[in-house]
């Protein structure tokens, strides 16, 4: 497997110009790099001008590896060729390594950049990215591996220290301004009709260097991305100021995710903090994160989490029976949560209001800790990505063990579990009473082992003594009915009136809707059973919209137009053959005696469409009559030569499940006049649709649906 590097930007704070005679410094050899023992200039040139200069080098480096292993591979150092292009009259610096030794069995590369900061001429930017493939080493291919990614991430953690230690250098020895590098005159009245620019004025090196001010941004560093384009970029400083302190390889793996989300999601993606939870969730496996964060945005996208807060309305029963609420923050900054639940009649909150409301209510806290914990980020000058929940149990007793309660509370952990991953920072539970381990029984297998570490169970009076609460809260925000002085404005809580119960009929047609009842709807697609749906049009000119998540597999979508109606398909399709039916197959609309081109047309042309992307896009309809809007399986190369007939297809794609694909998708027709979104053809319509970004708006459901890709 290819294991793959990319840095964030790093920012020097100093002109590209002292930053190259910091950097000329490292050769032949740097002592603050023990590895680096040697190199030699192999060759050198330079453009006639000047301006460009390359040099290649050899590098020697001794590997800190076991004895046994070098003594296996037969040598004790390797060797690299590096290649420096320096662009002098561009202010760019770009460098390219390779391995020298065991080329045939290792391949490693690894590009290197220095320009000067868009914003700022005066700052200088670093890019690395670097790439490991060990084909074959002795038998010890893991191992190897392991040794090359210690110590490749050991170097680059002190590559920035490396260029600030010989910038202090250079000011020691006086040298705190380098002038610009300007082309050579033969005469001034060559210089008048270039009219350069003056060299900038000297300017002194800061004290702190790079070090001072905490980011890299003129004037701010936003907390979240405004776009999703693949020109932004994560500056270091910018990591540090709000995502907190990184390794390299752990930083490597947001930036290469936030790529993918860039080039799949193109538009709109989530924000930085909420990427680094579903990385921690998932201890930085770049894959498993990945699959993680996909199935959470497709959630989020179904049920317009991300339209809660500003949308639903608690209920009045809920404002007064349930007993939870913010109550300022922990002393690490956290926004703090507390939850009577010993005082809340959650069996009349259920019978009363529903599973679903509940779901929704703790949903919206979630979400308002997410708004909270930005907000802490920006007060306290510091990364906070999490939360603390204080849970008073005084009171709780058996009929909280009602059996559809715990069944709705679990369903809620399975739910915010799959969601809101690394937002729980900590969970105090105060007052435990005898019952306590018997509920801690039913729910502690369905919450994450990372975030059972995170819990502090204190019995009976237990948490007012020394390592009690005020290890975690300030004295005086303790509150009042924990024994402190502070006021906690949380709904006293009390039995929910039985009239206010709802009947089982009630409840039953309203229990799992927001996990089922969308907009949206999903589909299979089976090699050799494509999925369709039949949209008829009555009037020219109408806008057919979609917006559609590919799942899993690769689908090829297609829409297609006949002026004839369908017919009905037959119940069993393959009771012609004398087969029995397998189960619910898609029905198959396109007639297979109908003639492209004859009976009916291609009005788009056909999109190939990824797992993992999202798809937006609309067509115009220029006559009326029956379109119809396809995906089908789409084939490797390999499949795609195959001759068997579409029935045994049909079989095989029942029993293999790599020839199934899985989307979910929206439509909607709309009428000429009422349609004001981007008419952009179906060709360009990759688009993202994730919401977690704060300019995610939409003013109506049918203007989000129809929002083509721009």
């Amino acid at each position: 497997m290819v294991q793959e590097y990319q840095s964030p930007v790093r920012v020097y704070k100093h002109p590209f110009e002292l930053i190259m005679a910091a950097y000329v410094r490292r050769f032949p050899k740097c002592p603050l790099i023990p590895v680096f023992v040697d190199s030699e200039i192999v060759s050198e040139s330079q453009s006639e001008d000047g301006s460009v200069l390359v040099t290649e080098r050899r590098c020697t480096i001794d590997v800190e590896a076991p004895r046994l292993l070098k003594r296996i591979a037969g040598v004790d150092y390797l060797y690299f060729i590096q290649k420096n292009c320096l662009n002098r009259r561009e202010r760019t610096l770009s460098i390219e390594v390779h391995n020298e030794t065991f080329s045939s069995r290792v391949i490693v590369r690894e590009r290197c950049n220095y320009s000067v900061h868009p914003e700022n001429e005066d700052w200088t930017c670093f890019e690395q990215t670097a790439s490991l493939d060990i084909k074959s080493f002795f038998g010890f291919e893991s191992s190897a591996e392991k040794i090359a990614m210690k110590q490749y991430a050991s170097s680059i953690k002190k590559g920035k220290e490396i260029i600030e230690y010989y910038l202090r250098e250079l000011e020691e020895e006086g040298i705190t301004f380098i002038p610009r590098w300007t082309p050579p005159l033969a005469s001034p009245s060559a210089a008048a009709r270039l009219q350069l620019p003056p060299p900038s004025a000297a300017r002194a090196i800061p004290a702190n260097g790079a070090k001072d001010g905490l980011q890299s941004r003129e004037p701010s560093c936003p907390t979240e991305l405004q776009t999703g384009s693949p020109d932004d970029k994560l500056d270091a400083d910018y990591i540090r100021r709000y995502l907190g302190v990184l390794t390299p390889l752990q930083e490597s793996c947001l930036i290469r995710l936030r790529q993918w989300l860039q080039e799949t999601h193109k538009g709109k993606i989530p924000k930085d903090q909420h990427v680094l939870r579903f990385l921690r969730a998932r201890d930085f496996n770049l894959d498993k994160a990945r699959e993680f964060l996909c199935q959470s945005l497709t959630w989020r996208k179904q049920h317009q989490v991300d339209f809660l807060l500003d949308t639903w309305e608690r209920p009045q029963l809920l404002q007064d029976y349930y007993t939870g609420g913010w109550h300022h923050h922990d002393r690490d900054g956290r926004p703090l949560y507390v939850l009577r639940l010993g005082q809340m009649d959650t069996k009349g909150l259920v019978r009363a209001l529903g599973e679903e409301t509940l779901l929704k209510q703790v949903l919206s806290i979630n979400e308002e800790g997410l708004r909270r914990c930005e907000e802490n980020t920006r007060v306290f000058g510091r990364p906070i990505s999490c939360w603390t929940c204080l849970v008073d149990l005084e009171g709780l007793n058996m009929r909280h063990l009602w059996r559809p309660g715990v069944k709705a509370l679990l369903r809620i952990i399975e739910v915010v579990e799959a969601n809101y991953p690394e937002t729980l920072g900590r969970l105090l539970i105060l007052r435990a009473p005898r019952v306590f381990p018997v509920l801690w029984t039913l729910v502690s297998p369905l919450i994450d082992e990372n975030t059972r570490k995170k819990f502090l169970v204190y019995a009976g009076n237990d948490y007012q003594g020394s390592g009690g609460l005020v290890d975690y809260i300030n004295r005086e925000i303790i509150p009042d009915f924990l024994g402190g002085d502070c006021m906690c404005d949380i709904p006293e809580g009390g039995m929910v009136p039985k009239s206010l119960y709802r009947t089982a009929e009630e409840l039953e047609s309203e229990e799992n809707r927001l996990m089922s009842d969308s907009i949206y709807k999903s589909a299979s697609i089976f090699k050799g059973a494509p999925y369709e749906m039949l949209i008829e049009i009555a009037e020219a000119s109408s806008v057919i919209t979609w917006d559609f998540d590919v799942f899993k597999g690769d689908v090829i979508f297609n829409i297609y137009h006949s002026k004839r109606a369908p017919q009905p398909p037959k119940k069993d399709t393959l009771g012609t053959h004398s087969i029995p039916s397998l189960g619910p197959m898609n029905a198959q609309l396109i007639d297979r005696s109908w003639v492209l081109g004859q009976d009916y047309s291609m009005v788009e042309k056909a999109l190939t469409c990824r797992e993992g992307e999202s798809v937006q896009g609309s067509h115009i309809t220029r006559w009326p009559g029956f379109y119809i809007l396809q995906w089908r399986f789409r084939s490797s190369p390999a499949c795609s030569a195959s001759s068997l007939p579409r029935v045994d297809d049909v079989l095989a794609s029942l029993q293999v499940s790599s020839h199934k694909c899985k989307i979910m998708y929206y439509t909607e027709v709309l009428a000429s006049h009422d349609f004001r979104g981007s008419m952009t053809s179906l060709a360009s319509s990759h688009s993202g649709f994730s919401q977690l970004s704060a300019i995610t708006t939409s003013s109506s459901q049918s203007q989000a649906s129809s929002t083509a890709s721009r």
